[in-house]
């Protein structure tokens, strides 16, 4: 496997404690530990960061299969949340494509806990933003 991306300019990653452990331009691979600061009552990942998880793995996995100077933005994703995942555990996202092409990228991240129990599906297209012509 080749070297991990360099992900500590990104803020809001760093302050959820993203953590990829692999990466390539077929698959991104994250792990986030549950803490107390990411929950919501009673102890349980918060919605909101299983999004914000899921949404950096795939602007990774974009980021990845861009030509040079490109950049990526968001532009649709929809959450399916099916179990929750306790304080103290690790969630686990895996995100594949959908779709590559040139100017949209559909990717599906796959959140799951310790016990590899099925947590979340996200999917989230994101668009391909050509380099500036000088």
């Amino acid at each position: 496997m080749s070297q991990l991306p360099d992900i500590s300019y990104l803020p809001f990653a760093n302050l959820l404690g993203i953590e990829l452990t692999e990466a390539t331009p077929d698959r991104v691979v994250a792990k986030l530990e549950v803490r107390k600061e990411l929950c919501t009552v009673p102890d349980i990942l918060h919605g909101g960061a299983i999004m914000s998880f899921a949404d950096t793995v795939g602007a990774v996995a974009t980021v990845l299969n861009l030509k040079d100077g490109a950049t990526t933005t968001t532009v649709e994703s929809k959450t399916n949340f099916l179990a929750p995942v306790p304080l103290g555990d690790v969630a686990v996202a895996t995100c594949e494509p959908f779709h590559k092409g040139g100017r949209l990228m559909v990717w599906q991240t796959r959140i799951t806990r310790g016990d590899g129990r099925l947590c979340a599906v996200v999917t989230q297209s994101q668009m391909v933003l050509e380099a500036k012509k000088k």
